[in-house]
């Protein structure tokens, strides 16, 4: 064979080459590597849907279809391979039967939920946000939502002088899990077993009923949590729990805040503020509250209903008593004010309750212990009733003790500062009751003196 007929041949075997390398890469395409592969895959369970976060590094194309006869749930994700065992997530108490994963063409990966219920699914996929990445939520609202008590309901199932309703709200919760300590531990999981413990506390109290805003590792959007209290339990008081964190691992110490009208009472009680007010945005809750106009006739409406005068009292209860079982941040006895979304509720007496500062490795060891969260559970307990019986509402258990002089626990603890007339005047008493009831003969008080408040 000539040069030039081997060069033809060489030719020839190069092209055939080549086209059996396209056609393997075209065979091959279906099982090519994807772009994104998903190794985290979370369910939570909340009172009305269920929620499915698939943790991303990118964006993903994705699509989600409703089926029925059966009821099924169809989510196809784009050039992404799940690298999850579906089958390991908790499908208790939720619409959810089972999970199929399937592998398709052109690297696409189907997930299948299998439904015991119909269900209204809405998806979102959230940008990155501290401590999330990017994630694609599924949530499944449930068709017919669990039915919750009426304020009339309440009503009439009390006989006699009406409980006083306290809601306690456990901040942050599933998909916002708060602030985290150094031994990895969640501010939702702490907060939550307090709030726990202070709900059996109350619930043996006489004239106190506890409300529970959340009662599992779901999460509560910031608006929902005061409608919750104050339109489906009628409460007359709102305590939202949270456990601090800062930068400075040395910060530590309790401390109480309640909502402002004229901004911020610190850089720090404006910077929590801050922090939880972006709880929504961590939580990836579809529509945010649109706070603008709308704050200045809450705090107006407030104002005027004296809510937020009766918050700073409950407050100032409730520091005396986390004062005496806890260290307080910066020694601190005043109640901090701050613009917090959560306590924005003109019906009810609202505080927001830091526990401790669990960004500081010595204060975390101590929220994590059953014996300190018990005692945090009962100051603020203490401080609760404190003000019930300082300040009874109308037709309330507690105003029919007064009325039969058998109130049990007003008194005052004198802090720094205070005098017998600003003390007099805070439980619109005369100073000369206070006086007889604390056999004083003069003006003279100290600091950690315990006085009785006389009943009127």
């Amino acid at each position: 064979m000539t040069r030039y007929g081997h060069q033809r041949q060489s030719d020839r075997l190069r092209v055939l080459l080549t086209a059996l390398a396209v056609l393997l890469t075209l065979c091959a395409a279906p099982f090519a590597q994807a772009s994104q592969v998903i190794e985290s895959v979370r369910l939570h369970r909340a009172p009305d849907h269920t929620r499915i976060v698939f943790d991303l590094k990118e964006p993903v194309e994705h699509r989600v279809d409703r089926l029925g006869n059966p009821e099924r749930l169809v989510i196809d994700l784009d050039d992404t391979q799940l690298d999850f065992n579906m089958n390991s997530l908790d499908l208790s108490g939720g619409p959810i039967s089972g999970v199929r994963v399937g592998r398709h063409a052109n690297d696409m990966t189907r997930v299948v939920l299998d439904l015991n219920s119909a269900v209204r699914p809405r998806t979102n996929l959230l940008k990155p946000i501290e401590p999330h990445g990017w994630r694609l939520v599924v949530d499944l609202f449930d068709s017919e939502p669990e039915p919750v008590r009426s304020m009339e309901q309440i009503v009439e199932q009390q006989a006699g002088p009406r409980s006083m309703i306290v809601a306690i709200d456990a901040g942050h919760g599933g998909e916002d899990p708060g602030a985290i300590g150094p031994s990895g531990v969640y501010e939702k999981t702490i907060v939550l077993q307090i709030a726990k413990r202070l709900e059996r506390l109350l619930k043996d109290a006489p004239g106190i009923e506890p409300v529970m805003i959340r009662d599992g590792d779901y999460y509560v959007p910031l608006a929902e949590r005061r409608r919750i209290a104050a339109e489906q339990h009628g409460a007359d008081v709102f305590i939202s729990l949270h456990a601090d964190a800062f930068t400075d691992s040395r910060a530590h110490g309790a401390s109480v805040f309640a909502l402002s009208n004229h901004g911020a009472t610190s850089a720090r009680a404006g910077y929590l503020a801050r922090m939880a007010n972006d709880s929504d945005r961590v939580a990836g809750v579809y529509e945010e509250e649109k706070d603008n106009n709308g704050l200045l006739g809450v705090l107006a409406d407030m104002t005027m209903s004296g809510s937020m005068a009766h918050s700073l009292f409950m407050g100032r209860e409730m520091l005396d008593e986390l004062g005496g079982i806890t260290k307080l941040h910066g020694d601190r006895r005043t109640v901090e004010q701050a613009n917090f979304a959560v306590l924005r509720e003109p019906s009810m007496v609202s505080v927001l309750v830091e526990t401790g500062f669990i960004s500081n490795r010595e204060e975390e060891r101590k929220l994590r212990s059953a014996e300190h969260q018990e005692k945090v559970a009962r100051a603020i307990l203490n401080g609760v009733r404190r003000y019930f019986e300082h300040h009874p509402a109308p037709g309330s258990w507690f105003a029919e003790q007064r009325r039969r002089g058998g109130s049990s626990v007003a008194s005052h603890r004198i802090q720094p500062g205070e005098t017998l007339s600003a003390i007099a005047r805070r439980y619109s008493v005369s100073e000369d009751a206070l006086r007889s009831a604390n056999s004083l003969n003069g003006d003279l008080i100290r600091v950690g003196q315990v006085l009785t408040i006389p009943g009127t």
